[in-house]
């Protein structure tokens, strides 16, 4: 069944004192170039450095007792993996993660310090769902996917939740999209805390699979995308994803690399707040000027911070 409001109201009370309420950041400067009143959630303060950990531990935290001495595995390229290796440390559930070889390497040393036992798969060659498939039923896990689950997403609506509690109702709200579980969680709550509030969901311009599907609604698929944004290089929204988006979300719209890159360095620059290119993603569609918002109050949530520092000196070449 589509999670609801009230599955986002329960995961926020499942998340009380376990995961952290983000702070709410804003800008004069941003505010001054933009014409509007904006609204940072800043999800890369959140545990594990991303919002995945809301959905990772309220999925977690509603097993069985059975199923959580069985334990779990998931597939991820590094914030899912990250969050699902830390709630499981948490509440002492077993954990297997399908990560891809060229993941981010400060993720993947993050999820094995976690304590999640890392499988790597060729994201070329090998399909990582049925890795994750093919372990689940050898070892008797329960497979938690990223996004295309309803605990998973009414976990990743807290976040928004959060944002209207504090900051008030609002215009609009830009959210990245990779899977489509924040995006879908996020809409679910603005739909019930700010009616009339235009969600907008934000994807790299490679990856553009979800703004197709929204604009033909019809599912778009796309094959390992190319981009720096690697939390949003899934393949497609998810069979409780793309209805959601369909539903609750007004538009879809694109960011290229190089805009991406620009704004994730302002952000570090001026706002002196960590993210990572993926997390950057809203932000990136409200200063590139997508959407006309001048006057408008505007919510964005940066979604993650786990920047790999290598790969710096060649973001700052590309920008």
């Amino acid at each position: 069944m589509l999670p609801t409001f009230d599955d986002v109201e329960s995961a926020a009370r499942q998340l009380v004192g376990a995961a952290n309420e983000t702070l709410v950041a804003s800008s004069r400067t941003v505010n001054r170039r933009t014409g509007a009143d904006v609204f940072f959630k800043c999800e890369n303060l959140q545990r594990a450095g991303a919002f995945k950990f809301r959905g990772a531990y309220n999925a977690l935290s509603r097993l069985s007792r059975d199923e959580r001495r069985r334990g779990v595995v998931t597939f991820s390229s590094g914030n899912h993996a990250q969050a699902i290796a830390l709630a499981g440390q948490v509440l002492d559930i077993p954990r297997v993660i399908v990560m891809p070889s060229d993941a981010p390497a400060v993720k993947r040393l993050a999820t094995e310090a976690y304590g999640g036992e890392v499988v790597l798969y060729d994201r070329d060659r090998e399909d990582r769902e049925a890795i994750g498939r093919r372990l689940a039923e050898e070892r008797g896990l329960a497979l938690i996917p990223p996004y295309d689950h309803p605990h998973i997403i009414a976990g990743q609506g807290t976040a928004a939740r959060e944002l209207f509690v504090e900051a008030g109702g609002l215009d609009f709200l830009f959210v990245p999209c990779g899977g489509g579980g924040l995006l879908s969680g996020s809409a679910i709550a603005a739909g019930a805390l700010s009616p009339g509030c235009r969600v907008i969901g934000v994807e790299p311009a490679a990856g553009d699979d979800a703004t197709r599907s929204f604009r033909m609604k019809t599912l778009q698929k796309v094959h390992n995308p190319k981009t720096v944004a690697d939390g949003a290089r899934t393949p497609s929204l998810g069979s409780l994803t793309f209805p959601l988006v369909l539903e609750h979300v007004s538009d879809m719209t694109t960011v290229d690399d190089p805009a991406l890159l620009r704004t994730m360095f302002f952000l570090w620059e001026r706002l002196k707040l960590v993210v990572e290119p993926t997390g950057a993603l809203g932000a990136a569609a409200v200063l590139e000027g997508t959407t006309s918002l001048r006057g408008a109050r505007v919510g964005v949530i940066l979604s993650g911070g786990n920047v790999d520092l290598r790969q710096v000196p060649e973001w700052l070449r590309s920008v």
